[in-house]
């Protein structure tokens, strides 16, 4: 009997097929632990495509900026701004303190270590971070001093009006007088006596400057805690006829 179904030839049912014995070399069909793995290292690298190229989050550790941001906040810092721009007085920016505020940051132990350094950054998680938070006050080839008879920054001169100074502080305790090197920022925190800042480093080559190209990108906004939510502003008085410092070209 021809069962429905069954494949059939003229001459009635066709013989079963032999069965081909399994392939010891023949790799075996992805399975959920497989396709995991995948999306996994897919996300981690559109995560790192975004941190590279557009935004990145961090978490502020100290409070050495308050009134403008908190410790514990976590900030969004846009990297598409010094690609497209320029930096600015007044800018919060993020940037690189390795062999600059702090030595050079041992490498990673590993190719898995330096992936899992990515992805802990992609979330803001501050994992063997050399990275700071400040506000930029002198440009490339300005003086900036403290402090005049009002006991204000100077630029070029000119006095500095600090709106963003942390309620009680004075601009700085610290006197210094220092003409900004080609391609470096003097920066301070908000919170003039809770920030080591580019004061703190006056004896350093370069004087407690930063590197353009170690610049990182600029806040824009705090997203966390909700209570805190919102822009982060710059102050950008034009002091001087120096008003802005290229990154343009600059790798990061």
């Amino acid at each position: 009997m021809v069962l429905t179904g069954d494949p059939t030839t003229d001459l009635g049912s066709r013989p079963p097929r032999p069965t081909r014995p399994a392939d010891p070399d023949r790799a075996p069909s992805r399975g959920p632990a497989r396709r995991m793995a995948v999306l996994v290292i897919a996300t981690a690298l559109g995560l790192a495509l975004v941190r590279s190229l557009l935004v990145q989050s961090f978490v502020v550790p100290t409070g050495s900026m308050d009134p403008t941001v908190h410790p514990g906040d976590r900030v969004l810092v846009s990297r598409l701004s010094y690609l497209t721009g320029d930096v600015r007085r007044g800018d919060v920016i993020v940037f690189d303190g390795s062999g600059v505020f702090e030595p050079d940051s041992a490498p990673a132990r590993s190719p898995l270590a330096s992936a899992g350094r990515t992805v802990a950054a992609a979330f803001g998680l501050p994992i063997g971070s050399r990275d700071y938070l400040k506000r930029v006050i002198g440009l490339p080839g300005e003086r900036v001093v403290c402090c005049d008879a009002q006991g204000r920054i100077t630029i070029d001169g000119k006095p500095l009006d600090e709106p963003y100074l942390a309620p009680g502080q004075v601009p700085s305790t610290i006197r210094f007088d220092i003409i900004v090197p080609p391609d470096r920022l003097w920066v301070l925190g908000d919170h003039r006596s809770d920030s080591a800042d580019s004061r703190a480093h006056l004896g350093d080559p370069g004087g407690g400057t930063v590197p353009v190209n170690r610049v990182v990108g600029r806040a824009t906004r705090v997203y966390w805690p909700f209570s805190h939510l919102g822009g982060i502003n710059s102050s950008a008085p034009a002091q001087s006829s120096a008003g802005s410092a290229s990154t343009r070209g600059v790798q990061r």
